[in-house]
């Protein structure tokens, strides 16, 4: 087995979507207040890694269907991107969905889904390896579908003959249901009060007029 190296370098992979999802679960927040430069750094000086980029990944609703969340991704977005964090953002696409009410009538309304991003993060998280560019992988998220990119990992590992990990970080509380990470990574659960540490002060919401 490869041993580990005395100075771990760690890149941050952060699931926009996933990680408020978890965090409004976990501790009732009702939009994404994370700082997560903040966050990845918190969680790396914890465990001795030093940081060396923060990727952050999310789908942004249209303009024209979503002003307010349009405007409050946009917003935030641009201030990561001045902090120094590489950015990827994808348009939601919409389908048609039913809902059958209890009095027989079919309601149907838009829902706007993210495509890709998942695939984007496991993409970068596996280029990112090949070009021995981190030592851990710190992916913010509790999607399983990451759980592909993982186990391929260790696959690089093996063949470069070097240590490497993954490690799923996402919030928890006592009553939050899904207290998992990824499958194939090391967990590092996130409580409120380090949660709260790195949240960050600015508003973005577009402010009502």
């Amino acid at each position: 087995m490869p041993l580990e190296p005395q100075k771990i370098r760690a890149v941050a992979f952060v699931d926009g979507q996933n990680l408020f999802h978890s965090a409004r679960e976990a501790f009732g927040y009702t939009y994404p207040n994370y700082d997560v430069g903040k966050l990845a750094q918190a969680v790396c000086t914890a465990r001795g890694w030093q940081l060396q980029q923060t990727r952050f990944y999310t789908g942004v609703p249209d303009l024209q269907d979503h002003p307010f969340w349009h405007g409050f991704w946009s917003n935030k977005l641009l201030a990561m991107r001045r902090a120094g964090i590489v950015v990827f953002s994808r348009a939601l696409r919409y389908r048609n969905q039913r809902v059958v009410l209890p009095n027989g009538n079919v309601h149907t309304f838009l829902v706007g889904e993210e495509k890709g991003i998942d695939v984007r993060i496991a993409l970068d998280i596996i280029r990112g390896a090949h070009r021995t560019e981190y030592d851990v992988a710190l992916v913010f998220s509790q999607d399983q579908d990451l759980s592909e990119a993982a186990a391929e990992i260790r696959v690089i590992a093996h063949e470069q003959n070097r240590w490497i990990k993954v490690v799923s970080s996402y919030p928890v509380s006592p009553t939050v249901r899904n207290r998992r990470g990824i499958d194939k990574t090391d967990w590092f659960p996130i409580d409120r009060t380090l949660y709260d540490s790195c949240a960050d002060p600015r508003d973005y919401r577009p402010k009502k007029s």
